[in-house]
């Protein structure tokens, strides 16, 4: 169902929003390129996946800037999107199909935002949605070092967001302090698609299964990691991986991205 889906995308480009005017301003920051040593084990990149320099936004998009594109984009509002591209719960929060409401604040981020929604959202802003390699280096920063990872009190602070009940409303952005890179929200808020969501526990070695396509999941993915102490990267993976491109979360949001020129 998922390989049908992005198969549509490409050829049913008029229910599909490509590149356009920007809805927003969107503040992006310029992440510099190196080896980095992923949590996930690729057989090719044994001592790390070489990133290229990025720009990313500072923060996850808020409901206020996805209102701004459905408005101009009408084609995914709740009422007209397909449903091969979002399912029912896509934008239920909202008070109406144009329209915020209690629910959903004008400066937290949006969610129950499908993968599709958001990749045309940034295709919009000229940009796209990032690697799972890019957030990775993004999300390993803390405030003052570009790889906290091997820090357990840096662990351990990550790991408390994900014992907090996730009923509560969600914050608004920007209230967390930015990392060494000026990017805010990268923990402690939402999820948040990455582009490759659909590929992270797929192996690539012949050697290891009999279907180079088959995926892992769940339990048989720690098999892939290479630091398999990182639980919050590894839920984060587990996550992701069970989606579909058309689903939706109340606590998945995302934040575009842009290759540096």
């Amino acid at each position: 169902m998922r390989i049908i889906a992005l198969l549509l995308a490409f050829l049913l480009p008029a229910a599909y929003a490509c590149a356009g005017q920007p809805t927003g301003r969107e503040d992006f920051m310029r992440i510099p390129g190196a080896a980095f040593k992923s949590v996930l084990r690729y057989p090719d990149a044994k001592n790390g996946v070489r990133v290229a320099p990025f720009d990313v936004m500072t923060e996850p998009v808020t409901n206020a800037q996805f209102l701004a594109f459905v408005r101009s984009h009408p084609q995914w509002r709740r009422d007209r999107v397909a449903r091969v591209f979002a399912e029912t719960r896509y934008l239920s929060h909202w008070q109406a199909a144009d329209k915020l409401g209690a629910n959903a604040l004008p400066d937290q981020p949006v969610t129950r935002v499908s993968w599709f929604a958001a990749d045309a959202y940034c295709k919009s802003q000229g940009a796209r949605l990032p690697t799972w390699s890019e957030w990775e280096v993004v999300a390993a920063a803390d405030e003052t070092r570009r790889d906290a990872r091997s820090d357990p009190r840096w662990r351990e602070r990550i790991l408390a967001w994900y014992a907090r009940p996730s009923g509560k409303a969600l914050a608004r952005i920007g209230q967390s302090p930015a990392n060494v890179y000026g990017v805010r929200d990268v923990h402690g808020l939402v999820w948040e698609w990455t582009d490759d969501f659909s590929s992270l526990l797929v192996s690539g070695d012949n050697r290891n299964q009999g279907d180079a396509d088959k995926t892992k999941f769940c339990g048989a993915g720690a098999l892939s990691m290479d630091d398999r102490e990182n639980y919050a990267v590894l839920m984060r993976i587990a996550m992701l991986s069970s989606l579909e491109g058309s689903d939706t979360t109340a606590n998945l949001g995302f934040r575009c991205a842009r290759s540096s020129r």
